[in-house]
């Protein structure tokens, strides 16, 4: 049997990307945090983020342009007040992480330490001025390792690594026996420690969700295995609302070869000049848009999916060779020496490439704060739908909008902590009614099936047909894990599945819902956009 352990802090944070670490960070001068990192502390999309990180740093930018892009990008479904909220706190935001030592890339390295720093900024696609400030191909890990160092050097911060949550202890799963007219509230919740399986219950005045998106759920995605939609699934599980599920972003550009696992080619490449090509050299994106290779996303991963279809093509070409090679070797040495490791010399050689699935534009549901419909929880970064991203997210507001709401949810909470008493203890992990299981292939099949058929039905290109079938088979695929979850011990592949096909539930719910084509979402029955429209909202005390 699990020996079950009760632990109690301030504020728990399940995650330990950019947003969870940031929020750490921002909270441990004053109060006791607990972070959940799932695996390595170093391991989720943060760490394998290239491009870098948006914020008008150059004169002759403004946050004006910044918020128009983001809404071009977004097909005008963002909110916008949200992305003013947010374009106007980048600046500040992004010094914070440049205080805290994250070393992006200057235009003189060598300029005396007391004159102020110019940043190298690069270009990406839908943004209209050079507004990335990025740490040569590598921001992610330039960010996560400063951000870590931080953490592991404060003493009010305890990291967990190989802990998941399994769920979220609320006050209405406590069944009261005196009724009140307090709204429910999360008081905890149970953590399993991978490396003991053990069960641990943590109680805290505040939870945070930064467990980042869901785009696991799909069979090619450029995601870290973590990336499972854990904090969606739980939030929804716990009463929240969700929002926007249907947009899924898929990179255009990453790297079609056998031994190669998910490595994703930046944006920034594109930003510096590179060119899709079809496998006999010409060039495809002059055709589709005016801004050719530097497109919003949504439109460069359509245009690659129909060029591959229309050809019977295994995959499309990025080639930047035109480019010289001290350029190339300079500004992507990450890529450039990956890239040999499979034969391939950037420097001569076009890149085989496909697209996967990136990233979850929608998530659950919270204000300016970081606040769900859930009192005393939190969602920050991937997990949640701020309205930043619309229909499609420009590449390189992704950490932005991660770090900022990191400050904003940390005001909030330092705000209210003070009349918030630690919750009372709480019930314990029951297991006393399951076994180990001796069918860990029933996982497997599932897993596989659920992911193929979210691809096949579900991608890129769409139809209520497909939705349809997909809808049929999750409802399936539900029942049969929901029983296997009653009766056997949990797993790391039992968790992420139960909760993937959780997410896939509400992903295909909200993609039927929305009767357009509209930026990620693109369906052949409704190819075309409507004159306004509103975000696709899921609440789970109404059954669809």
């Amino acid at each position: 049997m699990m020996h079950n352990q009760e632990h109690q802090c301030d504020v728990l944070i399940i995650g330990s990307g950019a947003a969870g670490l940031s929020l750490a960070l921002n909270l441990a001068k004053e109060h006791n945090v607990i972070v959940l990192s799932k695996g390595p502390q170093s391991e989720g999309a943060t760490y394998y983020a290239q491009g870098g990180i948006a914020a008008v740093f150059d004169e002759s930018d403004s946050v004006a342009s910044h918020v128009e892009d983001t809404q071009i990008a977004g097909a005008y479904l963002c909110d916008a007040n949200v992305v003013q909220f947010i374009a106007e706190n980048a600046r500040e935001c992004v010094q914070w992480l440049i205080d805290g030592g994250v070393p992006f890339d200057q235009i003189d390295s060598t300029q005396p330490p007391s004159s102020t720093p110019r940043y190298h900024l690069t270009r990406e696609g839908g943004h209209s001025h050079r507004r990335i400030l990025h740490a040569a191909d590598a921001t992610g890990k330039a960010m996560q390792t400063s951000l870590l160092d931080n953490v592991q050097a404060h003493p009010n911060i305890q990291l967990l690594e190989r802990h998941n949550a399994l769920d979220l202890i609320t006050q209405d799963k406590l069944k009261p026996t005196t009724t009140n007219n307090k709204p429910n509230r999360v008081l905890g919740a149970y953590v399993w420690n991978r490396n003991q399986e053990t069960v641990k219950t943590i109680r805290a005045k505040f939870i945070v969700l930064a467990t980042g998106g869901a785009s696991k759920v799909y069979q090619y995605t450029s995601n870290p295995d973590v990336s499972s939609g854990d904090g969606i699934a739980m939030a929804w599980r716990a009463g929240c609302r969700v929002a926007n599920l249907e947009f899924n972003q898929f990179h255009p550009t990453c790297l079609f070869h056998p031994d190669a696992r998910n490595y994703l080619l930046t944006e920034a490449l594109r930003g510096e000049g590179a060119y899709l090509r079809r496998p006999d050299g010409t060039r495809f994106m002059p055709e589709r848009h005016e801004l050719a290779e530097l497109a919003p996303r949504d439109v460069v991963a359509r245009a690659i999916d129909y060029e591959m279809k229309r050809l019977g093509a295994d995959c499309m070409y990025l080639d930047i060779s035109h480019k010289p090679a001290e350029f190339i070797t300079k500004h992507f040495p990450t890529i450039y020496d990956k890239l040999l490791t499979f034969g391939i010399d950037i420097t001569q050689q076009s890149i085989p490439i496909v697209p996967a699935a990136h990233y979850t534009c929608g998530g659950v549901m919270v204000d300016t704060e970081g606040k769900t419909d859930l009192e005393g929880l939190y969602a920050i970064g991937e997990v949640s739908y701020t309205g930043l991203h619309g229909a499609n997210r420009m590449a390189s507001n992704s950490l932005l909008e991660c770090v900022v709401y990191a400050c904003s949810a940390a005001k909030s909470i330092q705000e209210k902590i003070s009349a918030v008493d630690y919750p009372p203890a709480l019930p314990q992990w029951d297991e006393s009614q399951v076994t180990c299981s001796d069918e860990e292939v029933v996982i497997q099949h599932n897993w596989h099936e659920l992911r193929l058929f979210m691809w096949d039905y579900v991608g890129i290109v769409r139809t209520t047909k497909r939705l349809e079938r997909a809808q049929r088979r999750i409802a399936l695929l539900k029942q049969e894990i929901d029983e296997y979850y009653s009766q056997f011990r949990v797993s790391n592949n039992l968790l992420e599945l139960r909760n993937l096909v959780q997410v896939a539930e509400l992903i295909v719910q909200c993609a039927i819902s929305r009767k357009e084509s509209r930026g990620l979402h693109y369906t052949l029955d409704y190819p075309e956009t409507l004159e306004s429209s509103e975000p696709s909202i899921l609440s789970p005390h109404i059954t669809f």
